[in-house]
């Protein structure tokens, strides 16, 4: 089927991913725009008449517990999602963290092609690269809101996907977005920046690498492994992701005072990640189908976090002894300069984020004076009244 006749057909999903530029190709490259038609039913009609497009069965390595069901949720909502506009052809399977591979080792297997599809946060993989961190998040950057225009129409996840191809030979796609994360559960007072010399913390990405500038002691550990982790003092904190994930994770048991806000995941983008040889074997309307699926997981998770943290967040004001409290001034302020010399460092050492980062910067800074000029006046007012 030519790629025009089945743009003619595709339903509303393949139409938001086609007008944001990123039903893939052969190559990785993101196809021109196309107006197309609010019919769903019959691309998933032409997809089970086709008889040429071959049945397919893959299982996701996810980088979540099944607890998680919001966040292990985006793999749900996204292989369900390519089932129905395939007609059963094309199947994904989320699998929990340690089912196929480690958590934080999504990445890996999918380069490796142990596995052809991977769900995961590709801020766990800056040892490899610190470029993987635009794909979720850098301290003090995008929103979610910011984030998603910066991947769908500020060039983003252009550059995320060339930046893939070359070094690990992935493709990956937005599919998921927690929304603006809280800054972490702590069994000791973070009053200053001295709080946080010696503090031993779970906290990965270039967060981490943040706070170990600030004097903390860092450690990466799998969402699986926390609790026990904060439970036995082998950790005197953790960062999650809000509060309906981290109450499910029973942290509120085990730890006494909560941060916020998570300044280095304001708006952290999870992803699919798929293996390029994999991806170049699927039949176009197939790749298309992805493309529409991640977009849907995107945006459906974000959804359903603003709708879960507002009950969870209530329950943990009114039912634990936990106490909430903002980070002051003094740290935001140390950990901000930290990040972007942070930056400056990265910008001369390595050269992928070096070619990434001025584009992210620039969209930032004048995305953010926007917001800052109308938006953030209107939130500064509702918040008083």
């Amino acid at each position: 089927m030519e790629r025009r006749e089945f743009l003619k057909m595709a339903g509303p999903g393949v139409a938001a991913a086609t007008a944001l530029g990123i039903v893939g190709c052969n190559t990785a490259e993101p196809t021109d725009n196309a107006v197309v038609a609010d019919n769903s039913a019959e691309i998933q009609a032409e997809t089970a008449s086709d008889s040429a497009l071959p049945e397919i069965n893959w299982e996701i390595a996810t980088s979540w517990p099944l607890s998680l069901d919001t966040i292990f949720g985006g793999a749900e909502i996204f292989s369900n999602r390519l089932s129905q506009l395939t007609q059963g052809k094309f199947t994904c399977v989320a699998r929990a963290a340690g089912e196929l591979t480690g958590g934080t080792q999504v990445l890996d297997a999918v380069q490796e092609n142990s596995v052809p599809i991977g769900h995961t946060a590709s801020y766990y993989y800056t040892g490899k690269s610190p470029a993987t961190a635009f794909g979720t998040a850098l301290p003090f950057g995008l929103t979610a809101r910011q984030q998603n225009a910066w991947l769908y129409e500020g060039g983003g996840l252009q550059l995320m996907q060339d930046f893939y191809r070359d070094r690990f030979g992935v493709i990956q796609f937005p599919a998921g977005n927690t929304g603006a994360q809280m800054g972490g559960w702590y069994n000791k007072e973070i009053n200053g920046v001295s709080d946080l010399q010696g503090l031993v913390m779970r906290i990965p990405g270039l967060g981490g690498e943040v706070m170990s500038r600030l004097g903390s002691t860092v450690q990466v550990l799998a969402g699986g492994e926390i609790y026990q982790a904060l439970e036995t003092g082998a950790i005197d904190a953790t960062e999650w992701v809000g509060p309906y994930d981290d109450q499910k994770m029973g942290f509120h048991k085990v730890a006494k005072y909560y941060y916020y806000p998570g300044w280095w995941e304001p708006g952290p983008t999870l992803e699919v990640q798929i293996n390029l040889e994999e991806w170049n074997k699927l039949p176009e309307v197939y790749q298309a189908a992805v493309a529409a699926s991640a977009v849907e997981a995107n945006m459906g998770m974000l959804a359903r976090y603003d709708v879960k943290n507002v009950g969870a967040l209530a329950t943990l004001r009114a039912e634990s002894d936990v106490e909430l409290r903002p980070f002051s001034d003094e740290v935001l302020q140390a950990a901000s300069e930290a990040s972007f010399a942070l930056y400056d460092e990265y910008i001369q050492s390595d050269s992928d984020f070096a070619a990434i980062f001025p584009e992210w910067n620039n969209f930032r800074l004048g995305l953010q004076d926007w917001h800052s000029f109308n938006e953030n006046r209107y939130n500064e007012f509702i918040s008083r009244t």
